[in-house]
């Protein structure tokens, strides 16, 4: 504990200290602009400058206004103007007048140990407040504008994180109803398959369907967190479900898988596909008498990666509504939208020749750009 607390200790005073530089440093430069003005100034009149004495002059007074930052700043935070604070803007009218007197009086005593007066210090004091209070104000209201932005760009950046983390939660909430709703409804078709084949004493096909089933929920605590899986691993996934289904259907199942090479490594959303082949086969494949052909596909067009999933069934009726769907589809089209905004689609429709295709198209990103 102890070691944690001096690290946590270390840290702020780093904070602090790079702080206290950069405030030096942008002090510096503020000095600096208004010595390089003078220079250009009298240059352009073919007039001399002291630029010692110049240096000096400015420095000194940027230095002050150093050493008022953190009150300014401090002010600028405890008594915000904004709205529904609007009664702090007096307090910060006659801040800013307490502050550039003080600065003005401070300039005056650290001038003269440098450079000794030529006029009693009251006057030199009006002259200042006469020829530089203005000045002073304008620079006060300068940090607290400054300072007011900065606060307000930091609570949009934790807004911004907010959002994120809450939709990162909410994709993750959608994927666990999703596996919620896959492995109760399919553990069960599964094992009633199973037991319908040790009654038939089919010992051997149960047991492959039991091995089946063991390397399908295997994948699927694989990637239970992730909310992005590479496609090549959503295939394997996918492979076990279709394996489990073979079993089932036997020779009225037939699948051929079209994925190009280069798509393999892209990012797809945690169990995309699974509905999208269930819904094909529930509502494509199963409807036939003779055996029934499912397509998916897989390939790359410049930024996006499509994948289809086509089936050779009665395809969709009258009845149905495509922008709808069945609780999986449902589930995947939100799961998109959140996952990709605008950036996504998906589509059910009849083909030409029969059947129905599941169209869907997201950003092609690799894992590096993620």
């Amino acid at each position: 504990m102890q070691v944690i607390s001096e690290t946590g200790s270390g840290s702020f005073w780093s904070r602090r200290w790079l702080r206290g530089i950069l405030l030096f440093a942008a002090w510096t430069l503020f000095g600096l602009f208004f010595v390089s003005q003078l220079l250009i100034s009298r240059a352009y009149r073919g007039r001399a400058l002291d630029l010692g004495h110049t240096l000096i002059n400015w420095l000194t007074c940027a230095y002050l206004w150093a050493a008022l930052t953190p009150l300014v700043l401090y002010l600028s935070r405890r008594f915000r103007i904004e709205r529904g604070r609007l009664r702090n803007l007096p307090l910060h009218l006659l801040a800013s007048l307490i502050v550039s007197l003080v600065h003005l009086g401070a300039y005056i005593a650290v001038s003269s140990l440098i450079i000794p007066l030529t006029a009693p210090a009251v006057q030199v004091f009006k002259e200042f407040v006469f020829n530089g209070l203005h000045f002073n104000l304008i620079t006060y209201w300068t940090v607290v504008v400054i300072s007011h932005a900065v606060d307000y760009y930091r609570k949009y950046q934790e807004r911004e994180l907010s959002a994120s983390r809450f939709k990162a939660q909410l994709v993750q909430a959608q994927l666990t109803a999703l596996r919620s709703q896959l492995q109760p409804h399919f553990l069960f078709n599964t094992l009633n398959s199973i037991a319908v084949l040790m009654r038939k004493n089919s010992n051997e096909e149960a047991v492959d369907m039991l091995t089946g089933l063991a390397d399908l929920l295997r994948h699927s605590l694989k990637n239970s967190e992730a909310q992005e899986v590479s496609l090549k691993e959503e295939l394997e996934f996918l492979e076990c479900y279709l394996g489990i289904e073979k079993l089932r259907f036997k020779d009225r199942l037939r699948v051929n898988m079209k994925i190009e090479p280069d798509t393999l490594e892209a990012l797809v959303p945690n169990l995309i596909l699974q509905p999208i082949v269930e819904n094909a086969i529930r509502h494509g494949i199963e409807q036939r008498s003779a055996s029934g052909l499912l397509e998916i596909s897989a390939q790359r067009q410049n930024g996006t990666l499509s994948l289809e999933v086509r089936d050779d069934g009665p395809g969709l009726s009258p009845e149905d509504k495509p922008g709808e769907g069945q609780i999986g589809l449902a589930n995947t089209r939100t799961r998109l939208r959140q996952l990709y905004g605008e950036a996504q689609s998906f589509e059910l429709r009849n083909e030409v020749g029969g059947g129905a295709v599941a169209t869907m198209a997201i950003p092609f990103r690799l894992p590096e750009e993620k």
